[in-house]
């Protein structure tokens, strides 16, 4: 959570080239710096400057996203599925708010748990370490579901933010939810 993404690291840039080879394989990516990455959903032609306040994670949740759950991840990607509105939310810059919104909502930032929330996931997190870009995932299709049911426009995508997240620690606080995978919403993702 505390590494915020470098553009200068080889590391960094070789996960934005992985990133673009998930989304794309069949097409190659003109330089990390390109005005292909606003297909993606990215404000500009240099992706970098997007990640600000969720950092080399939310990089590392849309590469997880890409490679674990593809289908969902192309299907949202594409705006596929539901009536589309006509002013959607751009995806790449939509997936960095979902893993901001995801450590807000854990309180990831205290020493000490202080939030029920928090402490049902930090159990989950001990028992499979990749938790938290599950946890991503199902948020991501949750705020895509919410989305087309409010008919949503770009202007309404904080509310729609607010509203996955409180679905989230609904279902991650519900009795028989022992792991991700327990949640409702999990059986959206394929």
């Amino acid at each position: 959570m505390k590494i915020y993404f470098d553009a200068s690291r080889p590391d960094h840039q070789e996960a934005l080239r992985a990133l673009w080879s998930a989304t794309y394989p069949d097409r190659e990516l003109h330089g990390l710096i390109s005005d292909q990455w606003k297909e993606m959903g990215w404000q500009g032609r240099d992706p970098s400057t997007d990640f600000r306040g969720a950092g080399f994670i939310s990089l590392e949740n849309l590469l997880f996203f890409a490679k674990t759950f593809s289908i969902s991840f192309q299907r949202l990607l594409k705006k596929q599925g539901g009536k589309r509105s006509a002013w959607e939310y751009p995806f790449a810059v939509a997936g960095v708010n979902i893993t901001f919104m995801i450590m807000q909502m854990l309180d990831l930032d205290a020493t000490k748990p202080r939030t029920f929330v928090r402490s049902v996931f930090l159990q989950m997190l001990s028992e499979n370490e990749w938790a938290f870009d599950l946890l991503y995932c199902v948020a991501f299709v949750v705020m895509d579901k919410q989305w087309l049911e409010k008919n949503a426009t770009y202007m309404e995508f904080n509310d729609v933010l607010k509203s996955t997240r409180a679905q989230v620690e609904r279902e991650l606080l519900m009795d028989d939810v022992l792991r991700i995978e327990d949640m409702p919403s999990y059986a959206l993702l394929s």
